[in-house]
């Protein structure tokens, strides 16, 4: 029989080093797909080393089981309550109401919008949020969306806008409100200004880091968790956001500052 041609070791090399990049390569798309189903979250690690944990919800969640939610160790929930200056999430009643009888500490927050004022957006969140004395300090979200992702508006614009809304809310609620956001709208609006107001930042990917140095008070680490509870509707958005605190449910308010 003809004799097998003897394989140089650079050639054995090279097949041995695609083998490890197709394995790699593999693996990759394993957890590409485990993270996007909401099986396998990063930050979960992370976030495992703070106490106080809670979700933040809106009508896009579909009716919730606030008992089952509150007995799968979350501490704390925030229901989208008003966005702009009209609109009222239609599930906002349901939720604020069902959350407190199950025992969970509650807040509201309003989804700042970038083409009504601020006076008027603090209407609409007034005329729809009761202040109650136990609930969690009001948050404001300011985050791009439409057709300001990757194209922010002018930092004097948003500014005109979120100082009144701001200050009407603290005066109705006793207390500043928290303010929601993204690394990128932080870096543009909110870096080295409103140090009374608590940051609640998102960073689901890695633990955050805010650029001026400011400590963070809320972390939404996760997008795409999964509670018994949330999400059973038909059509219903099936994860839900989860957030830790740097510290204990009080620093998240729950009585208006006298």
């Amino acid at each position: 029989m003809p004799e097998e041609p003897e394989r140089s070791p650079s050639h054995t090399g090279r097949r041995w080093i695609a083998s490890v990049l197709i394995a790699a390569l593999a693996s990759g798309v394993v957890l590409a797909v485990l993270v996007a189903a909401g099986v396998l979250w990063p930050n979960r690690v992370f976030a495992a080393g703070y106490d106080v944990r809670g979700i933040d919800v809106s009508h896009h969640n579909g009716t919730i089981d606030w008992e089952l939610v509150a007995a799968q160790d979350i501490d704390f929930a925030y229901v989208k309550a008003t966005e702009g200056s009209g609109y009222v999430d239609e599930r906002f009643a349901e939720n604020w109401d069902g959350a407190r009888a199950a025992g969970l500490m509650v807040g509201a927050y309003h989804f700042m919008s970038f083409e009504s004022s601020g006076q008027e957006q603090a209407a609409n969140l007034v005329d729809t949020v009761p202040p109650e004395a136990d609930a969690l300090t009001p948050v404001v979200d300011l985050e791009p969306y439409g057709e300001y992702l990757g194209d922010l508006p002018p930092a004097d614009r948003v500014h005109e806008i979120l100082d009144p809304l701001l200050t009407e809310i603290e005066e109705h609620y006793g207390r500043p409100a928290t303010l929601y956001t993204t690394a990128e709208a932080y870096d543009a609006y909110l870096a080295g200004r409103y140090p009374r107001n608590p940051v609640w930042i998102r960073g689901v990917v890695l633990p955050p880091r805010l650029s001026d140095g400011r400590d963070w008070t809320i972390w939404q680490y996760s997008h795409r968790d999964r509670l018994d509870g949330v999400g059973t509707d038909p059509g219903a958005e099936p994860f839900v956001d989860m957030n830790v605190v740097d510290g204990t449910l009080a620093d998240l308010g729950g009585r208006p500052v006298g």
